[in-house]
């Protein structure tokens, strides 16, 4: 049930809580807040604290620069790691115009305009991510390296896997703050590591994830390691992903994906969604892998998706059908990475599924064979094409897809792809170890 007002007044005078931060998201996905005492907590809950957005990545120019935070109840948490005596709790907001309307430029307003599209057409958008991250040591400056602290594989237990304290306490802390954390294991490469938490509605598995990057970073730090969201941190090994669970259930809370009479036990409607997931994979992933780094995880040979497909059984395609059925029937789009701005990834995938659906888009079949051994021939006799390499590659594909621009909006869109392309022109200008390598002596 939704806390109010009232509710979250009485709890942080129960919790002794002395500082409020109200945080926000930028368009690139960094959480940003405002710190109050817990005085002007009554004045947060009645919509009345405001910020400088000219100062924030991709917000408004100076001359409009008063903005409005609005924060929502429901995501009232304590910091578990805050101090007896100087307890700080969060709120996650919306952010607004001084005119009472949503400001265009929320990443989280974004996400909320596709699912209230979702639920026009009756349906209530369900998501489940699993963000994969690097914990690495520190150098004696206290910055990052990418020096790993553990020689572990998947699921291996201490005491090689030396992260296996510092991931423990990322849990504890997780589900102190509300989290339902269904597992937690070592990843594929060394260093690497998961973090499972419960299926469940979008907006708050977006939220969720908004969340656990920077709680995971803030424990790893008390463990005097670095945790790295970012999707390829060493050449050769695995990068990190965010495989994302969805599915749609109904007014009655029936998963609409499932059809125990059909191919597969697939409704019509989970194969249109896939359909539009992957009609739109190339307009949308720009945003679902947003870096640089990003085009470096999605290359053969580390079961990253390089091709747009879809199959029942295997992981070299894009679109994935893990084996649930009934209320667990989902599609996994296994190409975004934990780098993104979860709520406008969210948006692009749902908005393209949601498009598949109303335009009864039909998927191509699927594929049982492992991809990477087709050769470009048996590729092109499937239909089946490739995912961008480039952000300026995706950039340009972004820019060709109208329902992904739209979903966007002009703000975002053009101060999304404003500061990537500065990224290319920064990075391209750069000279490299590999290239130190390769032609200093030529």
């Amino acid at each position: 049930m939704p806390k109010t007002r009232e509710e979250i007044l009485k709890l942080a005078e129960d919790l002794n809580v002395k500082f409020i931060r109200l945080q926000f998201s930028d368009i690139l996905g960094v959480v940003k807040n405002v710190a109050i005492p817990i005085k002007q907590l009554p004045k947060a809950l009645d919509n009345e604290i405001m910020f400088d957005g000219s100062s924030i990545e991709g917000y408004v120019r100076i001359e409009e620069s008063d903005m409005n935070l609005r924060p929502d109840l429901d995501t009232f948490a304590v910091f578990p790691w805050s101090s007896p005596d100087q307890v700080e709790a969060r709120l996650i907001c919306d952010v607004y115009y001084t005119n009472n309307q949503p400001f265009n430029g929320d990443p989280r307003f974004i996400l909320k305009k596709t699912l209230a599209e979702a639920a026009d057409m009756g349906y209530q958008v369900m998501a489940g991510p699993e963000c994969e991250f690097f914990l690495f040591h520190l150098d004696e400056t206290g910055r990052g390296t990418t020096i790993t602290h553990d020689e572990a594989g998947y699921f291996d237990m201490g005491p090689i896997d030396r992260g296996e304290n510092a991931r423990r306490d990322i849990v504890v802390a997780l589900e102190e703050m509300g989290f339902d954390v269904e597992a937690s294991h070592h990843e594929v490469a060394i260093g690497q590591h998961e973090i499972g938490f419960k299926y469940d509605d979008a907006l708050m598995s977006a939220d969720r994830v908004a969340t656990f990057k920077f709680v995971t970073k803030t424990i790893a730090r008390q463990h005097q390691l670095i945790a790295s969201f970012m999707p390829k941190p060493v050449y050769g090994r695995a990068g990190s992903g965010m495989h994302t669970h969805i599915s749609l259930v109904d007014n009655r809370g029936r998963n609409v994906f499932y059809d125990p009479k059909s191919q597969y036990q697939l409704s019509d409607i989970a194969l249109h969604f896939i359909g539009g997931l992957l009609k739109h994979a190339p307009g949308y992933t720009a945003i679902t892998n947003p870096l640089v780094n990003s085009y470096k995880r999605l290359i053969t040979g580390y079961e990253a998706p390089v091709y747009i497909s879809w199959s029942a059984q295997n992981r070299s395609a894009l679109v994935r059908v893990p084996a649930s059925r009934q209320q667990g029937t989902r599609v996994e789009l296994r190409s975004p990475d934990p780098s993104c701005n979860p709520y406008l990834a969210f948006a692009v995938m749902i908005k393209a599924g949601l498009a598949g659906v109303k335009n009864k888009i039909i998927p191509p079949p699927s594929l049982t064979q492992n991809i990477y051994d087709m050769d470009d021939a048996q590729r092109e006799a499937a239909r089946v094409h490739s995912l961008p390499n480039s952000i300026m590659h995706a950039l340009e594909l972004l820019q060709h897809d109208t329902l992904i621009t739209e979903t966007l909006g002009q703000h975002v869109l053009t101060h999304f792809t404003r500061a990537k392309r500065h990224d290319w022109q920064e990075y391209t200008g750069q000279v490299h170890e590999w290239e130190i390598k390769k032609y200093l002596g030529v």
